[in-house]
């Protein structure tokens, strides 16, 4: 492979077709500062990631002659003078990216919607894509080639007739054959980790929400939320089965179809007990935005194996503008993570990551800091998904990161312990063999 590579700015024309642009070079965005990828931050275009338009947004690159940025709105009248939109990435799971695509987004008319917006070029010397982001989770449970939907619609059909007036069950069946969890299918094909959605309530009010948008202006939310609380029997009925049979058994709570679970903390503490007299075998998880403490020592005793804190950042000046956390504040989150530990739950933190916040200085310090006194096990790289301008606007946040794989590499650095992650695990796999020297990952695995 040379090691000498050119990255074309990826256009796409207003019917959607892409292509790459010869007289530009690809620029990306660290935060709404417009950046040269570093050789170490770009990887193929992981299989299973899909392209798509940043709807009326142009892209922005640098000239091939000049260097300087330019961007472009049409093609020239030679190539026809059509109008011209940027190109994302939403790259498969296990994969955290390093920058945003550059577009003009200060000048978009639209409100883009939630997926996480990745920066990908074209490479002349290889003649395929790349993207800007590096692998943080080895699992391949989660790609594409496992979800056959042809094999899952029987397998559905067949569990919802087995047990019709189970909400819950009725509930993941549109989960999976509508919005495409992945993990609602898992409990249908009878495998890994299967969600316990519970709570159609939350104590947040999250910028970037995916099951609730309020505000007129706000782009539609991705999926609906869950408008009942299923009975302790309707959750056990599902995950007591799938804790005794199923490979790789997890059952979580908290997932994109609900408010919080940790407002119904009775009803899930009162269903894992009933879990754990039927069976020891599988891994319960509960991720949270772990709003209530007391909630912690009630859900630890009960037989929770696991918790994931989600968190946007670990700032309390940017956790607040994006939560809009409502009877709750940063700091009982953070005695929420000291209690799993103290309860000795193995403990996650759910990082919603963003170039520009994520890779902050002041960010990486503060990190540090809570990982080390708080004793987190892994850190979860997850990509945030939401419009670049909405969520910088919303923080109110300026300046720029020193680039999301230095902030990986001087985390670990830092605290060579810590584990990074995409997914959840199994409890035979929280500390698996030589786990502190697990980092740097490669790029291709």
């Amino acid at each position: 492979m040379s090691k000498t590579r050119t990255f074309l700015t990826v256009v796409a024309d207003s019917n959607g077709e892409v292509f790459e642009h010869p007289d530009l070079l690809m620029a990306g965005m660290n935060g709404l500062t417009l950046c040269r990828p570093e050789v170490d931050e770009m990887i193929p275009l992981p299989e299973g990631s899909r392209l798509f338009t940043i709807p009326q947004t142009p892209p922005i690159g640098f000239d091939r002659h000049s260097g300087k940025p330019r961007t472009i709105t049409r093609l020239p009248k030679s190539w026809g003078g059509d109008a011209l939109q940027a190109v994302s990435a939403f790259v498969t799971p296990a994969f955290t990216r390093t920058l945003l695509p550059a577009a003009d987004y200060l000048n978009k008319p639209v409100e883009l919607t939630l997926w996480s917006y990745t920066a990908v070029g074209w490479c002349i010397e290889e003649e395929r894509f790349y993207v800007a982001a590096v692998r943080v989770d080895r699992n391949r449970q989660w790609e594409p080639q496992h979800f056959d939907d042809r094999k899952l619609e029987p397998l559905v059909r067949k569990r919802v007739a087995s047990q019709p007036d189970n909400r819950l069950l009725e509930q993941l069946s549109r989960c999976a054959l509508d919005y495409h969890c992945f993990a609602a299918k898992n409990l249908f094909f009878g495998r890994w980790e299967a969600p316990l959605p519970c709570s159609p309530a939350c104590n947040a009010q999250c910028v970037g929400c995916i099951s609730l948008q309020d505000e007129p202006k706000a782009c539609q939310a991705s999926q609906d939320r869950l408008d009942f609380v299923p009975t302790v029997d309707e959750i056990c009925n599902l995950a007591i089965p799938h804790l005794q049979h199923a490979e790789n058994a997890i059952v979580s709570f908290g997932q994109g179809c609900e408010g919080d679970p940790i407002m119904q903390a009775d009803t899930v503490a009162a269903a894992i007990r009933k879990m754990r007299l039927q069976t020891d075998r599988g891994t319960i998880n509960f991720n949270t935005n772990a709003s209530i403490p007391d909630a912690i020592d009630k859900l630890a005793a009960a037989g929770v194996d696991s918790i994931r804190v989600s968190l946007n950042s670990v700032q309390e000046r940017f956790y607040t503008p994006y939560y809009r956390p409502r009877d709750y504040c940063f700091a009982d989150v953070l005695e929420s993570i000291r209690r799993a530990r103290q309860n000795g739950l193995f403990t996650m933190l759910n990082y919603l990551v963003f170039p520009g916040i994520t890779d902050r200085k002041d960010e990486i310090e503060e990190l540090v800091k809570l990982v080390e006194e708080y004793g987190i096990d892994m850190i979860q790289m997850r990509n945030l998904s939401i419009d670049p301008v909405v969520y910088w606007s919303a923080l109110g946040a300026e300046g720029t990161g020193i680039g999301m794989k230095k902030m990986l590499d001087l985390v670990k650095q830092r605290i060579p312990r810590i584990q990074y992650g995409y997914f959840n695990r199994t409890r035979e796999m929280f500390y698996p063999p030589g786990y502190q020297e697990d980092w740097p990952l490669p790029a291709r695995l």
